[in-house]
């Protein structure tokens, strides 16, 4: 009975360390990109003229609102914004652009507005109040308003703070200036898990990797 027990208490605390790894719980030591001998691409632009180039602030717009911590809660809102406090994956990707001066708003409809066919999750409807909330929409976009990089993650210097990554076409997420021990960039995302910008690239398959750049 005895051995019993300590083999389920054994399971159970593998268990555990398990769920706290994989969900980021447990504390680690992070990295910067000066400790790996990469350098960090700066953009030339600073949109809204606080003296922070575009790329920082995109990553520093999605790290508040990972602070924020909102409600994870999928929902259509008239006028299109849900409230500070609830959101989903592509609210922290349009927030984070809000913070360096664009709204992806504004530019994911008037794309669909004059290339509707582009974008076939619309179907040739149009919703301005939830085509920019749809990762299928703002994959379609950025494949064509941004520059598309590489989707291996092992290559580490090709991941920059600022950057957007999706998986599939259901998750999307901003690219960390943080690293993990191997150089592997961490991700700033929403999926309702507890820990928000973590050691997480690699956890769904990555389907599209972008850098937007309005110097293009």
């Amino acid at each position: 009975m005895k051995k019993m027990l300590g083999l389920m208490c054994t399971v159970l605390a593998a268990i555990g360390i398990y769920y706290l790894s994989y969900y980021n719980l447990i504390p680690q030591k992070t990295y910067t990109a000066e400790d790996f001998g990469i350098e960090t691409v700066i953009s030339k632009n600073d949109r809204n003229g606080n003296g922070i180039d575009d790329y920082t602030d995109i990553m520093l717009g999605a790290r508040a609102d990972a602070k924020n911590k909102p409600r994870y809660k999928s929902a259509y809102y008239a006028g299109g914004y849900p409230p500070e406090n609830e959101g989903v994956c592509t609210d922290l990707v349009w927030r984070a652009f809000l913070n360096a001066g664009y709204s992806l708003k504004d530019m994911v409809n008037a794309d669909i507005g004059a290339n509707v066919e582009a974008y076939p999750r619309v179907d040739g409807k149009p919703d301005p109040n939830i085509d920019f909330r749809r990762v299928p929409n703002l994959k379609v976009f950025f494949e064509r308003n941004a520059t598309s990089l590489t989707l291996d993650p092992y290559e580490i210097e090709a991941w920059q703070p600022g950057d957007i990554v999706t998986y599939g076409t259901s998750h999307i997420a901003i690219v960390s200036d943080k690293r993990n021990r191997h150089g592997m960039a961490y991700i700033i995302h929403n999926g309702g898990q507890p820990v928000r910008e973590e050691d997480a690239l690699t956890r769904q398959e990555i389907s599209g990797h972008y850098r937007f750049d309005t110097t293009k």
